[in-house]
């Protein structure tokens, strides 16, 4: 018994030495993400057939918890211009943005983009996403 309560000041001082090292690895720390949108159009649009149609871009930053919850964190939607007057890759048009407190451990970024063609009346909607996990910068091309 009396060798057991020699052992129990030492065990006492090493769990209190080791409490603040462990306890600061288990903690996650948040970070920020930065996002940067290029978007531009993959095609000169020069032929006729395409005066009429329009296109709209709609882009939206969701952060997604290890449950599945799906949380709004930006949301932008481009109005409709003619295919004409998107820029060209050299020119694209650019969008940066931060997500503030993002806990890697927990937490991911989903980007997803709709393209909305109009041309005469006809709508042809396209659906891209990208997800952004490990790294805290993302570049997203879209291309037009």
């Amino acid at each position: 018994m009396i060798k057991f309560l020699t052992w129990v000041p030492a065990v006492m001082i090493l769990a209190a030495v080791m409490y603040k090292p462990v306890n600061e690895a288990t903690q996650t720390k948040t970070v920020n993400k930065n996002l940067s949108f290029a978007i531009y159009k993959s095609d000169p649009y020069a032929s006729g057939v395409y005066n009429n149609t329009l296109a709209e871009v709609h882009i939206t930053v969701e952060k997604v918890n290890t449950s599945g919850k799906h949380t709004i964190v930006w949301d932008k939607k481009l109005d409709s211009k003619s295919l004409s007057q998107y820029p060209s890759v050299e020119n694209a048009l650019k969008q940066n943005i931060t997500v503030h407190d993002v806990n890697p451990k927990k937490e991911h970024l989903a980007v997803y983009y709709t393209l909305t063609y109009n041309s005469k009346g006809s709508e042809l909607r396209m659906w891209e996403s990208t997800i952004v996990k490990e790294s805290n910068f993302e570049k997203v091309d879209i291309e037009i």
